[in-house]
């Protein structure tokens, strides 16, 4: 006869192995991020030493000294070995210490601090209004063309989603601004200056996710409008609002809020056209004058900053994922 101090639920060892999935699962996640963070360092410190020709003389220009050259080759520690210069930007890196602009002095630091709080706050409202347009949009879609009903719904939404996500956002910004900025003069057709600066940018960024999402959340509560839970609810003549609302969306939400996740990063990297085109005071904007203007201490900076966000949200987002639904670390640990 077992000792029953020793015996062991099942349910208690099914909630262990749970729990030890899970941890496996998400040091797996981390240890990847940790991994593509490695590489994004070594692909930003080599983007400097990639540039044909010496960086220092392409960003003074061919007139420059070769005193001031050979000045601030030293100074940025170009002269050195490669090993030694990554060791060293390393170090500078994980102090927050980006080096400074060849055009303005000003340290880059600064400038990403001054900035991206504008391209976050962009990203982050075009995501919020894309959620909220888009999930009861693709619920009220599936309702409508449940079971083959109303084919013109269902062509005209397939359609017109179809359509929308294929369009960049930068076209969605010069179609915004002829039409609404400078075609009926309802909004500013650039720069940040009051709330209303911000409703073009923000629309040309959400455009393409609230059909993708919408997309997304149609093909999901077609499929929980088809489960026996569903049926058995109806049949008992649960009212549609309670059913849809309190049943059905929370079912759809795993998907789309990993859609909505993901987008977030493709949302802060797509507004760097929309801030060009909107003169709007982020990130982007200051990307694409430091490309242009051979500013490359702030370009390799701000490009490395980019990356960081997009594998710090994926990252976040994995583990979202990962305690909503169970069923996907079960999926990669077996894959």
């Amino acid at each position: 006869m077992s000792d029953p101090r020793t015996t062991r639920r099942p349910g208690s060892q099914a909630g262990s192995t749970t729990v030890r999935r899970t941890l496996r699962t998400a040091v797996r996640r981390i240890v990847r991020f940790a991994v593509s963070l490695a590489v994004l360092l070594v692909a930003s410190f080599a983007m400097i030493h990639l540039i044909p020709g010496d960086p220092v003389r392409a960003s003074l220009g061919p007139a420059a000294p070769i005193e001031l050259v050979e000045a601030r080759t030293a100074a940025l520690g170009l002269d050195r070995p490669l090993p030694e210069q990554f060791v060293t930007y390393v170090g500078h890196v994980l102090t927050g210490d980006f080096g400074t602009s060849f055009l303005t002095g000003e340290p880059v630091g600064d400038v990403i601090a001054a900035r991206l709080p504008n391209t976050l706050t962009l990203a982050l409202l075009a995501t919020a209004v894309a959620l909220i347009v888009a999930v009861p949009l693709g619920m009220w879609a599936a309702v409508r063309t449940e079971n083959g009903r109303n084919r013109g719904t269902d062509l005209a939404f397939g359609t017109v989603t179809g359509t929308a996500v294929a369009v960049p956002e930068f076209l969605y910004s010069i179609a915004l601004v002829a039409a609404l900025a400078v075609g009926l003069g309802w909004f500013p057709p650039a720069g940040k200056a009051g709330p209303l600066t911000y409703v073009l940018p923000v629309a040309a960024l959400a455009a393409g996710p609230i059909a993708m999402i919408a997309r997304i959340t149609r093909v999901e509560t077609l499929r929980e409008l088809g489960t026996d839970y569903v049926r058995l609810a109806r049949a008992k003549r649960l009212p549609p609002a309670r059913l849809h609302l309190r049943h059905v969306l929370p079912n759809t939400l795993t998907a789309t809020l990993t859609v909505g996740g993901l987008l977030l990063t493709s949302l802060i990297a797509g507004s760097v056209l929309v801030e060009y085109v909107f003169a709007w005071p982020g990130l982007g904007l200051k990307i694409v004058e430091s490309i242009t203007q051979k500013d490359y201490p702030v370009a390799q900076a701000v490009i490395l900053v980019y990356g960081a966000i997009v594998l710090i949200v994926n990252l976040v987002v994995d583990l979202v994922l990962g305690a909503l639904d169970p069923t996907s670390e079960i999926k990669e640990v077996s894959a």
